[in-house]
């Protein structure tokens, strides 16, 4: 009875028609991400380990180039401020898109129209939204910053040639673009928790901050867990802002990885380091992402 029900079971895991018209729909999207992400990683991993002429590669010269890039000065300083970055995301940027949710959830007029506008900033590219806070951030008397602040009495100030205050600038735009986008994923999970328990805490006279705070927080901890380590992976990539409003200055002190994989390839036209650093980052977000999966793993099995 048991070898006739494993030959059963056997026989549903063969190849079928339909698993054929499975991987036929799936081939196109599979050539276009060999050809658009596997080959030119690869390509990148055998650059880093040659030297070159342009992009014309030249003699194997092993982890001669990684070695290039841990030894330049410019390495701690971008490593530094990327993990600064991170740390400005997560103090400034992390409960924002909470907040909002909680927010937007709790209110009873308007909710679309408040969708809506969150959600607006998402929609403009990167590049117009790090221009528009170059003229927002501008130093003198016709920085719309100092405009706004003036007409309180503070005097102008030079607000991204500021060393200190550079990086969580950047990040409060970074904030500003994406908070909208990441608020809707909380809402999509505060509208799955189930109503008996806000019908309960509304018996038990509970009121909105109880709510929040017994209520919504604690059933959103989980999805919050992986829009953290999600959000840590796309921070380390940040390339438009220092580009735009700093271009790494002053002195380095908005200078991210990703940057200085930019200068390396495109000022410095050294592809060879440019492709190592890469590979880098490459490595690091690879742990990241396990990271993510582990966490996204725990939370299914429970």
């Amino acid at each position: 009875m048991k070898a006739k029900k494993d030959a059963r079971v056997v026989k549903k895991k063969k190849f079928t028609k339909n698993d054929l018209i499975g991987w036929c729909i799936m081939l196109p999207a599979l050539v276009l991400f060999a050809f658009f992400v596997w080959e030119p990683l690869l390509e990148s991993v055998r650059m880093s380990l040659y030297s070159a002429r342009g992009v014309e590669l030249q003699e194997f010269v092993g982890f001669d180039n990684y070695v290039s890039v841990f030894n330049n000065v410019d390495f701690k300083d971008a490593f530094m401020n990327t993990f600064k970055y991170i740390g400005w995301s997560l103090v400034i940027g992390f409960m924002v898109p909470i907040i909002l949710a909680v927010f937007i959830t709790e209110t009873v007029h308007g909710k679309g129209l408040f969708r809506t506008a969150i959600y607006f900033p998402n929609m403009i590219p990167g590049m117009a939204v790090s221009l528009m806070w170059v003229y927002f951030f501008k130093p003198g008397e016709t920085g719309v910053l100092n405009i706004l602040l003036a007409k309180i009495g503070v005097e102008p100030q030079v607000w991204l040639n500021n060393a200190a205050m550079v990086v969580p600038l950047i990040v409060i735009a970074l904030t500003w673009k994406g908070a909208g986008s990441t608020a809707l994923i909380y809402m999509a999970g505060i509208s799955g928790i189930n109503p008996e328990y806000y019908e309960a805490a509304a018996i038990d006279g509970a009121g909105v901050f109880q709510r929040i705070f017994h209520i919504t927080i604690p059933c959103i901890l989980s999805l919050g867990k992986t829009m953290l380590i999600l959000q840590v992976i796309a921070v380390f990539q940040i390339l438009y802002e220092p580009l735009v409003l700093t271009n790494g200055g002053p002195n380095n002190a908005s200078l991210s990885i990703m940057l200085l994989v930019y200068r390396y390839a495109f000022r410095d036209y050294n592809y060879p380091c440019a492709a190592a650093l890469s590979v880098i980052i490459c490595i690091v977000l690879i742990l990241l992402s396990g990271l993510y999966m582990k966490l996204t793993k725990s939370k299914d099995e429970y």
